[in-house]
């Protein structure tokens, strides 16, 4: 694993909601420092090509007018108002979206975006027992229906453990009665969607359990839910788990459960440390992900899977921390630093090498090395060769031992193309006589986006 790129001039954005559709990045709504939010504007989406990595402001075809008419009702729309807190779900071509709030009020309204189309649709009719409105909850979507757990409900003021279904082809909502023990009442926890489970981790819990009177709680306990059988489980776990947190960012890739970054308001500690958990064997591991383009420690932001590629975007962070690689030190704790909100995209590359590349791909690699080489590219790495036996394999020393500062433990090796894009990119030794793709795809990883204007004022 491999931090490979950093962009910025994304959308700035904080508690937004974002699910991947093929082979975009679909972000909804969220919190910008310095906007107003309690205005009933239209929500906006931002919409990722994950091949190009530029950011485009979705214009669709609905009648916004309705909703920013203070004379009409907030409901008459189909499109949402603009909102954080909420979530969002896939299931196949549509994104569902519930929930969250602006500066006013909640939210309980399903909301349809048809990603074919590039518009919203008309607004589901459902029926059934409706959940009240809350944000900080989660959304999964499992076998065509949405289990929505917690959150911090509106008209009870009060956080939540309970579930909640909607069949995605009829459209009811039903109360899940569940068996075994539930987590804790809380909200910004996270939950993924593995096989007929929906896995839960961390978030803001009290010592009062529903009641919100400050005295914070952060679990650090996985449990799941089993849509088989209504009954949640605790599973006994090995190895380091996370420390608890909340507003962190969990995502499923090859059979394992990450969860990335987050802050625990006990502590008053931000982070960007990545784990992996294996359901198969409930063993924790902290992973160690190497590369300089790297995200400082942070929280609400939003992490997608693309392929082999993790997208990580927007969330916020203290001042201090923009040029730090972990975890805010503990004397942040008794300082006011104030924070910064994220316009960045960072990703994550999963690739192991060649397997799987195309015939163009393959070609080109030989190629990239052969020039690097040649030119004396790789100067800065001294004792490193290309084992010509293993072309497959990664950029290795003179005595055949992984360079340490690009080796991953417990996570695989980013291909020999990936690094000898990096050191290209690194020693600014972009060169036209290398193949027109690989100039292409250099130019995608280091070209900022122009969604947000690069300011260094907050907001």
């Amino acid at each position: 694993m491999h931090w490979t790129t950093h962009l910025e001039g994304g959308p700035k954005r904080v508690n937004h909601a974002a699910v991947a559709v093929g082979q975009y990045v679909y972000s909804f709504g969220g919190y910008c420092t310095g906007d107003n939010y309690g205005l009933l504007k239209p929500i906006d989406c931002h919409i990722l090509d994950t091949e190009t990595l530029r950011w485009k402001l979705n214009t669709t075809s609905c009648d916004l007018q309705k909703l920013c008419d203070p004379s009409q009702q907030r409901l008459e729309s189909e499109v949402p108002f603009q909102r954080y807190g909420h979530t969002a779900v896939a299931n196949g071509d549509m994104v569902y979206i519930w929930g969250g709030r602006n500066d006013i009020y909640a939210d309980n309204t399903l909301y349809c975006f048809d990603t074919s189309a590039g518009d919203w649709t008309d607004r589901p009719p459902v029926t059934g027992n409706i959940p009240g409105a809350r944000d900080g909850h989660t959304a999964v979507a499992i076998a065509d229906k949405m289990y929505i757990f917690g959150g911090y409900e509106e008209l009870t003021e009060r956080f939540s453990n309970d579930i909640y279904c909607l069949d995605l082809q009829t459209y009811v909502w039903s109360y899940v009665k569940a068996s075994g023990t539930p987590p804790s009442w809380r909200d910004f926890h996270s939950a993924v969607a593995y096989g007929n489970r929906m896995y839960v981790f961390g978030g803001r819990s009290d010592r009062s359990g529903p009641n919100h009177s400050q005295q914070e709680l952060y679990c650090n306990v996985i449990m799941y839910f089993d849509v088989a059988t209504n009954a949640w489980v605790t599973p006994d776990t090995r190895g380091l788990r996370p420390t608890g947190r909340r507003s962190h960012s969990s995502f499923v890739y090859s059979d394992n459960i990450y969860v990335f970054g987050g802050y625990n308001g006990v502590d008053r500690v931000h982070y960007n440390d990545l784990y992996k958990f294996d359901p198969k064997t409930s063993q924790w591991s902290l992973m160690e992900v190497h590369g300089r383009r790297r995200p400082c420690a942070r929280r609400r932001q939003c992490c997608c899977v693309v392929a082999d590629r993790l997208y990580l975007f927007g969330g916020t962070s203290p001042y201090l921390m923009q040029q730090m690689v972990g975890p805010s030190p503990p004397y942040y704790s008794h300082i006011d630093l104030g924070l910064r909100d994220h316009s960045d995209l960072f990703i994550l590359d999963f690739n192991s090498g060649w397997d799987g590349m195309g015939s163009k791909e393959s070609e080109d690699c030989p190629l990239l090395c052969l020039h690097f080489t040649s030119n004396r590219f790789l100067s800065s790495y001294k004792e490193w060769d290309v084992k010509e036996d293993d072309m497959k394999g990664c950029l290795r020393g003179g005595e055949g031992r992984e360079r340490e500062a690009y080796s991953v433990k417990g996570g695989r090796e980013p291909s020999l193309k990936t690094l000898s894009i990096l050191v290209a990119i690194e020693k600014e030794l972009i060169s036209k006589d290398l193949p027109k793709n690989i100039q292409l795809e250099i130019e995608m990883m280091t070209k900022d986006n122009a969604i947000t204007r690069i300011s260094p004022n907050m907001g």
